[in-house]
C-alpha cells in the first residue's frame, strides 16, 4: 500500500528531529565537553579525543553490515535500537569513575552511531521511497542541520550549570524520551517494491565496489568527512586560535547550522533541477574559500568562515546521500553506502585526535591542511562526471 505525502512528511519530521538528537548529542558533543572531561580526569584533551576517535572508527567496521540489513528488512527496528544505545552509552560516560569505562562509554556511542546516523536514516528512506528519496534525505538534512546550533549552546549551558556529567544524563534521558518514540512508532514498517527486487543482491553491489565512480566518490567522501569532522570537534578552540574571542567562537560556530540548513533550502529549490554532482563540486570548495578568508583577515572574518564552511558541508551531507542513488540506483543501496563510506570513517577515527595535536603545534595554521583536502575532493568530484557517465551507461 502506497505510503500517503502525509505520512511522508510526518516521517521526515520524525527522522530529521531524531537525527538532531543523534548528531547533537554524540559527534558534536565533544567540541564543548572535551575540556571539562579532561580536567575531571586529569589527562590532556588529546585522551578524550582519542575515545572519540575510537567511537568513529568502530563504525567503519559495522556500516556495511548495517545497511544490508536495512536493505532487506527496513530501518525500523535498527534505529529504535540505536536511541537504545545512545542512551545507555551517554549514561555510562557521564558515570564512568575511570578512563577505562570512560573509553567503553564511547565505544557503546560508536556503535549507536553506526546504526543510528545519516547512513542508516538515508538507508530507511531508500528503503521506503526507492528513486524518489531525494527530497526525503533532503528533508531530514534540512532539520537535522540545525545539531550544533541547538545542541552547541544546551550543552554548554548544561555543563557550566551542572557540570558535563549532569549533561550526558540529559542527552541520555532525551534519547529515551524523545528519540525512542520518534524512531519506534512513526517509521513505517513497509517497504518499496525495489527492495526485493534481485538487483538488490549482495553480488550486484558487489560487482561496483571497485568501479570508478566508487573510488572516486569514496575519496571525495574521505577526505569532506575528515574536514567536516575535525571542524565539529575542534572548531571553537580554532577560531579561538584565529584571535575571536571565547563568546565569538561559539556565536560564530553556531551559525554552521543555519548555513547547513540554508545552503540545503538553496539546493533543494533552485539546484534541484540539476544533478547533484554540480551541488558537491560547489560544496567543495567552499570550505578552502573560507580559510583563506580567515588567515587573511583574522577574527573578523570567523563568521565568514563559519558561514561558507557550514554551506559547503550542508550541501556535501545531500550530495553523501544522493549522488550514490543517482549514479548506482536504490537496489542494495544500504550496502553499498556502508562500504562507500568506510573510508571516511576511518578518516574521521583519527581526525580528533590528529587535529588536536596539530591544532596546539600550528594553531590556526592547521586550516591549510583542511583546505588541500577540499581541494583534492574537488578535483575528484570533477573526475567523476565521466565516470558516472560510465556507471550509467553500464546500468
Amino acid at each position: 500500500m502506497p505510503i500517503s505525502q502525509d505520512r511522508r512528511t510526518l516521517v521526515v519530521i520524525a527522522l530529521g528531529t531524531a537525527q538532531t538528537l543523534g548528531w547533537g548529542s554524540t559527534y558534536y558533543l565533544p567540541a564543548i565537553l572535551a575540556g571539562p572531561m579532561a580536567a575531571d580526569f586529569g589527562v590532556s584533551t588529546g585522551w578524550i579525543y582519542g575515545a572519540f576517535s575510537a567511537a568513529m572508527l568502530l563504525t567503519a567496521f559495522i556500516g556495511p553490515g548495517v545497511g544490508h540489513r536495512i536493505d532487506r528488512f527496513g530501518g525500523r527496528n535498527i534505529l529504535t535500537l540505536s536511541s537504545l544505545i545512545f542512551a545507555a552509552g551517554l549514561a555510562l560516560l557521564g558515570a564512568a569513575p575511570n578512563l577505562v569505562v570512560f573509553v567503553a562509554a564511547w565505544l557503546l556511542i560508536g556503535f549507536g552511531m553506526a546504526i543510528g546516523l545519516y547512513e542508516a536514516a538515508f538507508a530507511t528512506l531508500t528503503a521506503i521511497y526507492g528513486k524518489s528519496s531525494r527530497s526525503a534525505i533532503t528533508g531530514i538534512t534540512l532539520l537535522a542541520g540545525f545539531a550544533s546550533t541547538v545542541c552547541w549552546p544546551i550543552s554548554a549551558l548544561l555543563d557550566a550549570e551542572w557540570g558535563w556529567r549532569v549533561t550526558c544524563f540529559v542527552w541520555a534521558g532525551a534519547h529515551l524520551l524523545i528519540g525512542l518514540p520518534l524512531n519506534r512508532l512513526l517509521i513505517p514498517r513497509e517497504l518499496g517494491a525495489h527492495a526485493t527486487a534481485p538487483a538488490a543482491t549482495a553480488e550486484s553491489v558487489d560487482a561496483t565496489l571497485f568501479s570508478r565512480p566508487m573510488l572516486l566518490l569514496a575519496f571525495a567522501f574521505a577526505v569532506t568527512w575528515i574536514t567536516s569532522t575535525a571542524m565539529a570537534a575542534h572548531l571553537p578552540r580554532i577560531l579561538e586560535a584565529a584571535g575571536a574571542t571565547k563568546t565569538v567562537a561559539i556565536a560564530a560556530a553556531a551559525l554552521v547550522g543555519p548555513a547547513q540548513v540554508a545552503a540545503r533550502i538553496l539546493e533543494h529549490t533552485l539546484l534541484q533541477k540539476f544533478h547533484p554532482l554540480l551541488s558537491a563540486r560547489l560544496a567543495s570548495i567552499t570550505h578552502p574559500l573560507g580559510v583563506a578568508a580567515l588567515l587573511l583577515f583574522g577574527a573578523p572574518a570567523a563568521y565568514l568562515f563559519t558561514l561558507l564552511h557550514g554551506a559547503g558541508n550542508g550541501v556535501m551531507t545531500i550530495a553523501k546521500g544522493t549522488l550514490p542513488l543517482v549514479i548506482f540506483g536504490p537496489a542494495g543501496y544500504g550496502r553499498r553506502q556502508g562500504w562507500l563510506v568506510a573510508p571516511a570513517r576511518f578518516g574521521q577515527a583519527g581526525a580528533p585526535f590528529v587535529f588536536a595535536l596539530l591544532l596546539e603545534w600550528y594553531g590556526q595554521y592547521v586550516l591549510l591542511f583542511t583546505s588541500g583536502l577540499c581541494v583534492a575532493g574537488f578535483a575528484a568530484m570533477l573526475m567523476l562526471r565521466t565516470a558516472s557517465s560510465e556507471a550509467h551507461a553500464s546500468s
